[in-house]
């Protein structure tokens, strides 16, 4: 059970990068963990691997460490990926046609069940999960029907805050952006954006750093 409502988002990602972990260090017949072992493989300290840890409840025995498979299964089923979730994605360009046939969505739980885009040469096209491409206009009765949670954004930016109203409009409180925008969200709605040229400066500026100090 989770104690604290107001967790920060900085310690659920970093908890969902523990739950990575343990499944790698599983899958080597390993069965108990400590937290030093755990902030090293995750590059943080142990004090934060408590602390985060902490705010879901009591985990592990001092002086002994973490029991790696039930660990797993908490973490699971705190975050809800011991379930799955239903999505659907607004654009299938490059970047959309690579996430609808990225296997990591499907070994996580995340069944994208509908996609949609504007162009009506690619209305019908079978895409390799086998779903197939749907106007827009089909957006709100399919999302109804297939009881989709989920939305994914990979329009261009000048249309992604439309399709993120119409997203909200059909019902779904959560949507992830890839487009390169930082969307409005509407109340009962949460929206993560994801930005790759965000990392790409933090990148440049580390690099620009490393290049001044030789």
């Amino acid at each position: 059970m989770v104690k604290n409502s107001k967790i920060p988002s900085a310690s659920l990602e970093r908890v969902a990068l523990y739950l990575r972990c343990l499944e790698e260090i599983k899958s080597k017949g390993e069965i108990v963990i400590s937290s030093e072992r755990l902030a090293i493989l995750c590059r943080t300290n142990p004090a934060q691997v408590r602390k985060d840890l902490s705010y879901f409840g009591e985990f592990g025995v001092r002086g002994i460490g973490y029991d790696v498979d039930e660990l797993i299964k908490s973490i699971k089923r705190i975050i809800g990926a011991d379930r799955e979730w239903r999505l659907c994605i607004v654009g299938i360009g490059n970047l959309g046609l690579a996430l609808v046939g990225h296997e990591n969505f499907r070994k996580r739980g995340y069944r994208f069940m509908a996609a949609f885009d504007i162009d009506p040469e690619k209305y019908g096209m079978e895409l390799p999960n086998g779903i197939r491409i749907q106007p827009l206009s089909e957006m709100r009765d399919t999302i109804k029907r297939l009881e989709i949670q989920i939305g994914l954004i990979t329009t261009p930016p000048s249309a992604a805050q439309e399709i993120a109203d119409m997203l909200g409009d059909a019902g779904l409180s959560m949507i992830l952006n890839f487009s390169p925008i930082q969307l409005r969200q509407k109340e009962g709605c949460i929206i993560e954006n994801v930005d790759f040229t965000v990392k790409l400066d933090n990148l440049a500026y580390h690099l620009k750093e490393l290049e001044q100090d030789e």
